[in-house]
């Protein structure tokens, strides 16, 4: 008979590391419901073979590692077209740089500067070197950053972190469209010009929501895709609710901010994306 402490501590361990396992599932399929998907789908394979959640490695290691397998078993798909959430007419030019970039590259692109794990974790997710890993990180940002620019409305309340993702946005070729300090501000930005993608923080200077911000405005302008970077990630990681496929954490990287903007372009291309 099982050993009920050892059950809990193993349900403790999966809970622990879910949420930011669905971020990374979403971020890397393009939609929420595949990522989704693909989580449960590495939960029940988990939980039929405790193989697949090697003891050998961290747990959370462990944890990705057992997503990988699942995903390489259905052919690693680069996205759900079906899902309501996902766009349905990509431009072409986005569809051929998709291709592009092979799966292998932007999984350890977002491995490493959203979820942070080291090359040498990589290596133990993604059964490579970490070697291999670096080489992979560095090809996938360069295709990404390269591929595609576009107009960014921020929304940030805090100065210095306003100042510091809009260097950040602009030097990967992108055009900050205005910086919103509250909620009312920001959808007038927005209103006025419509952004290809919005960096948003969850609480304002005025205690407005940068959430109630994003979603008037995308009631308004329609569907682009959403970065929320914010110091309280587990209120946009809860699962009741649509939620958005990119969540930094603060304190966030440049990498992070460099790769969430380059993926998030990427996977949506809207019609006033330009080439860059």
């Amino acid at each position: 008979m099982g050993n009920p402490d050892s059950s809990l501590h193993f349900s403790q361990q999966i809970a622990h590391h879910l949420p930011y396992l669905r971020r990374y599932a979403r971020a890397l399929t393009g939609s929420q419901s595949s990522g989704d998907a693909f989580a449960a789908a590495t939960l029940e394979a988990i939980l039929e073979d405790r193989e697949a959640y090697s003891k050998d490695t961290s747990p959370r290691v462990a944890l990705f590692r057992a997503f990988r397998l699942v995903w390489q078993s259905a052919g690693a798909p680069e996205s759900d077209p079906g899902d309501a959430s996902a766009k349905r007419n990509l431009e072409a030019s986005a569809q051929d740089r998709m291709r592009q970039l092979t799966p292998d590259t932007r999984q350890a692109l977002l491995l490493n500067s959203i979820e942070e794990f080291s090359p040498q974790e990589i290596g133990q997710i993604m059964d490579i070197s970490a070697s291999d890993a670096e080489g992979l990180i560095a090809a996938a940002r360069m295709e990404i950053e390269n591929g595609m620019a576009g107009d960014v409305l921020v929304i940030e309340d805090e100065a210095i972190i306003a100042m510091d993702l809009h260097s950040i946005v602009t030097s990967i070729g992108h055009n900050v469209t205005g910086i919103g300090r509250t909620a009312d501000a920001a959808i007038d930005l927005g209103l006025k010009k419509t952004p290809d993608l919005i960096l948003a923080d969850i609480q304002l200077a005025d205690n407005s929501s940068g959430i109630d911000a994003v979603n008037a405005l995308l009631q308004q302008i329609g569907e682009i895709p959403v970065i929320f970077i914010t110091a309280f990630p587990e209120r946009l990681l809860t699962g009741d609710k649509p939620e958005p496929a990119f969540v930094i954490a603060k304190p966030y990287t440049e990498d992070q901010v460099r790769s969430a903007v380059g993926q998030a372009m990427f996977f949506s291309s809207t019609e006033t994306l330009k080439n860059a």
